[in-house]
């Protein structure tokens, strides 16, 4: 390839006006996506508001209810690997490297996720953008019978988060932090205190 062939280089070589132009823009949003990282509470207010407002207006134009049922199945996706371990412990032999602690006094892993907080939050903002945008164009509107697709969608959820809780309750892991034995430091014998 000769220079200047590639894709958003003008003929000298250099970035064109437009190549930089998406990368600024890009640098702009990883910066804000950066910034907004440590506060969760905020983002996830944020990403319910604009979730409500969603919803208003499908149901204000009682439409695209098409769109919303794969935003629903996304999300549940979503929330799957967000409560699923970074490693599956079912295909996991007993010599292949860290595991979740399965008995009471093994010793103390911490959960990794397959899907972390913030790409969640991310992810799923992303899809209701998307979602909103497609509320504008007439051609993603097809006429479909509403009450079945929420019941699709109740059986769908209900099947699946039945799996998800089987599977913690067969190898013993809970996704969450709140309530778990946190260490703080080591008391005069050495010993870690736990609250």
């Amino acid at each position: 390839m000769s220079e200047g062939d590639s894709v958003g280089d003008s003929i000298h070589g250099k970035p064109s006006v437009v190549a930089a132009f998406f990368s600024r823009i890009g640098q702009i949003y990883q910066s804000w996506l950066d910034k907004s990282t440590p506060f969760y509470a905020v983002r996830w207010a944020a990403t319910l508001l604009f979730t409500a407002v969603y919803m208003i207006r499908v149901y204000l134009l009682q439409g695209w209810y098409i769109v919303t049922y794969a935003l629903g199945i996304y999300h549940l996706n979503l929330f799957i690997a967000f409560l699923s371990p970074k490693v599956d412990p079912s295909l996991l032999d007993e010599d292949e490297g860290p595991a979740l602690p399965t008995k009471q006094n093994e010793e103390f892993r911490p959960f990794i996720r397959r899907l972390p907080e913030f790409k969640f939050w991310h992810s799923a903002t992303k899809g209701i953008v998307i979602a909103m945008v497609c509320t504008f164009f007439e051609v993603f509107n097809v006429p479909v019978f509403w009450p079945i697709l929420v019941m699709y969608f109740i059986m769908l959820f209900c099947i699946t988060m039945k799996r998800q809780i089987k599977h913690m309750i067969k190898y013993r892991y809970l996704p969450f932090t709140h309530g778990k034995r946190t260490y703080k430091g080591k008391d005069e014998t050495g010993k870690p205190f736990a609250s």
